[in-house]
């Protein structure tokens, strides 16, 4: 509670605006572009935490496991409002799903073993390649016609599962380009990896809750590495977007709003490497 404390009224309003703001930024993503919204939450949760003075040690870690709990709901909705409008491949999904699992229990596990800084360069370096593939991703362009047999669908699915849960991130932003280059028409790939998301954050969500218990120096209102004050903001938010997200994701072409994310995305990156490197 100290750490409260030690900023105005004005300040903390600013700060649960920004969270709110957060979560409805969130949630039109995660609806539109089947990112998740982890990819817009983990940044902002942890520039917050750093200007709340959150331990190194524990501040990625709590950023990780918070927007993994965030995306639970989120990825619920989102998943509805895809299989509404026809948007899920359950064959893809039934393929990719064990594969998925196992790799969120070892990412889940590898976690206990890295260090704060470790979480953060995981993230900033997969967030680089998200944001130069979304911002100069050529249409039409294509790795082959589906998946692959058995030893790719499983290198598929387990690294998805894997950095996604290390990321905090729900499985949309690596399943939709990788989809996409199977040639998966974008809006399934978009509803498939919002299905996906829900498979990744559940379990990883518990993970992180379950690692983090008794680890001192953890913010106020912590279970586990799970921040409930962060989450009882963001998660209304998030679900009050989220189907619209879906709504505009069969209405516009999303390419200027990826750009423009992509721009967001790469400076969020090259401000974590700056603080690593300081």
């Amino acid at each position: 509670m100290e750490i409260f404390q030690q900023h105005s009224t004005v300040w903390l309003l600013g700060l649960a605006l920004a969270l709110l703001a957060t979560g409805l930024v969130a949630g039109v993503l995660a609806g539109l572009l089947g990112v998740g919204g982890g990819i817009v939450i983990v940044p902002v949760l942890y520039h917050l935490f750093t200007l709340l003075g959150i331990d190194e040690s524990v501040r990625m870690h709590v950023t990780v496991g918070t927007s993994l709990a965030t995306i639970v709901p989120t990825s619920i909705m989102s998943s509805r409002a895809h299989r509404q409008r026809g948007s899920l491949d359950m064959s893809l999904i039934r393929r990719l799903m064990p594969w998925v699992v196992i790799g969120v229990l070892v990412g889940s596990v590898a976690s206990r073993f890295l260090s704060g800084l470790s979480l953060t360069a995981v993230f900033a370096s997969v967030a680089l390649v998200v944001a130069i593939n979304m911002a100069f991703k050529r249409d039409g362009f294509a790795l082959r016609d589906g998946l692959p047999g058995t030893l790719g669908t499983a290198a598929i699915g387990s690294g998805i599962g894997g950095v996604s849960t290390l990321m905090g991130i729900g499985g949309g932003t690596l399943s939709v380009p990788i989809l996409n280059a199977l040639r998966v028409p974008m809006h399934t790939a978009v509803g498939t990896g919002a299905m996906l998301g829900m498979v990744i954050s559940i379990p990883g969500a518990v993970a992180f809750l379950l690692n983090g218990l008794d680890v001192p120096l953890r913010p106020p209102f912590s279970l586990g590495y799970v921040n409930l004050l962060g989450m009882a903001i963001i998660v209304p938010a998030t679900l009050l977007t989220t189907g619209w997200g879906a709504k505009l994701a069969h209405r516009i072409d999303a390419r200027r709003l990826r750009q423009v994310f992509a721009a967001f995305l790469a400076l969020t990156a090259i401000r974590m490497f700056y603080g690593l490197l300081t």
